[in-house]
């Protein structure tokens, strides 16, 4: 395999890790299951805003608005999933 389709799937693995870290991590807040609070919770979801949000505001600003489902996750992980499929077609 090419090392550069190789660094490019690993990056995008991993940046769809972080986009479930983050919604799940939203979910707990939302539910009350982990404290908003806490200083490690609140680290760590700052991170994950941070990572995140970027790629998820455009998505979000086409997004009809659908009350308290945010769909944008799953929106850019499917074009993740497609661009990477896409870089494999044409490479390889």
């Amino acid at each position: 395999m090419n090392p550069f389709l190789w660094l490019i799937h690993t990056l995008i693995t991993l940046y769809i890790w972080i986009l479930i870290a983050a919604a799940v991590l939203s979910w707990l807040v939302a539910f009350n299951v982990v404290n908003p609070y806490s200083p490690v919770v609140r680290t760590i979801g700052e991170v994950l805003h941070r990572l995140t949000e970027p790629a998820l505001r455009p998505i979000r600003n086409m997004l009809p608005n659908l009350g308290g489902l945010d769909i944008s996750p799953v929106i850019l992980i499917l074009l993740l999933l497609f661009f990477e499929r896409l870089l494999f077609w044409l490479f390889v």
